[in-house]
């Protein structure tokens, strides 16, 4: 059933305390946490690239402690196995028979440090959670959420001793962004509160997991008119086409951009997705998904700018398009 005006409303107010309830660990970082809450409500994982030191652990505890959820950090290293992931049976010689023990991975927000650090078979023990929300050990399926949602890190600057991650994972995360550093007013701030060691601790429960899954439900519910479909269509089919582009978005990658816009467009109390929602996703949800050939990149090409000179190139929908003639209220 279509969300009604009154149900996006509701989401939008309890999008609202969700942020500011994070806020209170991620000062002045309003955007990163809006993506962040976005990709948890849409079922989705974030990517962040980002230097050490601007608070991507904290983003994480400070989600799990607002969903009254759980909270897990792996540090990937090159040494790292799928079993430190995931986990595995261990032989219990009290009873004489071999027991689950469960990896990190079985927890609310998993924080996955330096991912490109670890072998890409250690990469791939993530393939599975990230797509179907479940792990699989000695055959036997184990459910994991929901909510259930990783953040991966990657350092952009240091690249000596890493393993790039595959285009099929990229394409499992929703999102990728970046914390960035503060503002000058954002830093005095923090320095002034410097005995807090960690401001995540600050970030009490405000909703618990099945009123998470409640507002996933209802922004999948979020109407799509035929026109913003087609709108995302087209800007798929033009990342696959753009010079200088040896990858474009896939058909799972086009299909997460309309999950995110509809999330995005409730959270702002909408029951139907405007061509601007599209639009501010592009560069976060389509970034990664697309693939440069290195004669492009020499000169100067940058996928960022490649998906505004196509967000330039697609001519949108109007925006009466987009809104239904008629919502039925629940």
């Amino acid at each position: 059933m279509p969300i009604s005006e009154e149900q996006a409303e509701w989401f939008a107010e309890s999008f609202s305390r969700l942020v500011a309830n994070v806020e209170q660990a991620m000062v002045g970082k309003t955007e990163v946490v809006r993506l962040a809450l976005m990709c948890l409500l849409t079922e989705g994982h974030l990517l962040l690239e980002d230097v050490p030191g601007t608070g991507k652990t904290m983003l994480a505890k400070a989600i799990a402690n607002t969903v009254q959820g759980t909270n897990s950090r792996i540090q990937f290293t090159p040494d790292l196995l799928p079993s430190d992931v995931v986990g595995g049976m261990v032989y219990d010689q009290r009873t004489g028979q071999f027991e689950l023990r469960k990896g990190p991975v079985f927890s609310t927000v998993l924080l996955a440090d330096e991912i490109n650090r670890a072998s890409p078979k250690t990469q791939s023990a993530l393939l599975e959670v990230m797509e179907e929300g479940q792990v699989t050990i000695d055959g036997v399926t184990h459910p994991v959420g929901p909510p259930f949602m990783v953040i991966a890190t990657q350092n952009p600057i240091e690249q000596m001793g890493t393993y790039r991650l595959p285009e099929a994972q990229l394409d499992r995360f929703l999102v990728r962004s970046s914390v960035g550093y503060p503002d000058p007013a954002t830093t005095i701030q923090l320095l002034e509160e410097a005995s807090v060691r960690n401001r995540s601790e600050a970030v009490g429960p405000l909703i618990a997991g099945q009123a998470v899954a409640d507002m996933t439900r209802l922004a999948g519910n979020v109407h799509v008119d035929p026109a913003i479909l087609d709108y995302v269509a087209r800007l798929v089919e033009a990342t696959r086409r753009a010079q200088g582009v040896v990858l474009g978005v896939s058909v799972r990658g086009a299909m997460a951009y309309v999950r995110a816009a509809k999330t995005w467009a409730a959270s702002a109390g909408r029951s139907f997705v405007l061509p601007d929602d599209v639009k501010e996703l592009a560069v976060p949800v389509l970034s990664h998904r697309v693939m440069l050939d290195p004669e492009a990149e020499f000169n100067g090409a940058t996928v960022p700018s490649v998906i505004n000179r196509i967000l330039d190139e697609v001519t949108p929908p109007l925006d009466r398009a987009a809104e239904p003639a008629s919502v039925p209220t629940a």
